[in-house]
């Protein structure tokens, strides 16, 4: 007997500033593509809450600390964050137009509708790595998931953001006292040597098992101050 599978179906195709993004439903879940490459789903989540609540529970007693989440997604980071009544300011940086449209008028809006209404969030349609390194705002927090990790971005140019100049730029938006939080598809001693080269403190990674492969990782460090 055959075995059946459900097949994809495609809801939104665009030409972005950065390639082709997709948008799929597959069975109950909803997939993002950019590029031909699989980028996330709404299937678990377990990671990008972590991502939020690492950042926040690193942080000392700070009143309503401010946290910009570098990359929209699937919604799960921004809407965590803004389940959290303790964080103030969320400002989110999205460079797809696309996924934006996706999260106001689209499927996406499952996930993020309340989100989005919450009077403390902000979306600002940008570049990220752009962002950090022209904006004169500062942040408590910054949780960053824009690739599948430091050693596997979306496209070239994110390298940067994780070279001794995209670090950099990174901790000059973190306030004293302040975190980084970056979301892997696998864990990286690399990437860990590299925020201490920086100068960031009490650099962890945080693991989150998954069913098949490599767990999922968060990478958290501290600016002096």
């Amino acid at each position: 007997m055959t075995a059946v599978y459900d097949t994809p179906v495609v809801l939104d195709r665009r030409d972005g500033p950065y390639g082709e993004v997709v948008l799929r439903r597959h069975g109950a879940l909803l997939q993002i593509i950019a590029n031909g490459c699989f980028l996330m789903d709404t299937s678990d989540g377990r990671s990008e809450r972590l991502l939020v609540d690492a950042a926040r529970a690193a942080l000392d007693a700070r009143p309503a600390p401010e946290v910009l989440i570098g990359g929209l997604g699937v919604g799960f980071s921004l809407a965590h964050a803004a389940a959290d009544p303790r964080w103030g300011r969320i400002t989110v940086v999205e460079r797809e137009p696309a996924v934006i449209g996706w999260h106001r008028d689209g499927p996406l809006a499952e996930v993020s509708a309340g989100a989005l209404a919450d009077p403390r969030t902000a979306i600002v349609e940008a570049d990220l790595v752009r962002f950090v390194n022209e904006t004169s705002d500062t942040f408590d927090a910054l949780c960053l998931d824009i690739d599948n990790g430091p050693g596997w971005t979306v496209t070239e140019d994110n390298d940067t953001l994780y070279s001794p100049a995209g670090l950099a730029a990174c901790a000059r938006v973190l306030r004293p006292g302040g975190v980084l939080a970056v979301w892997s598809a696998e864990p990286s001693p690399e990437f860990e040597g590299s925020l201490r080269n920086a100068g960031f403190q009490q650099v962890r990674t945080e693991e989150v098992p998954v069913a098949r492969g490599v767990p999922d990782a968060v990478h958290l460090a501290v600016r002096p101050g």
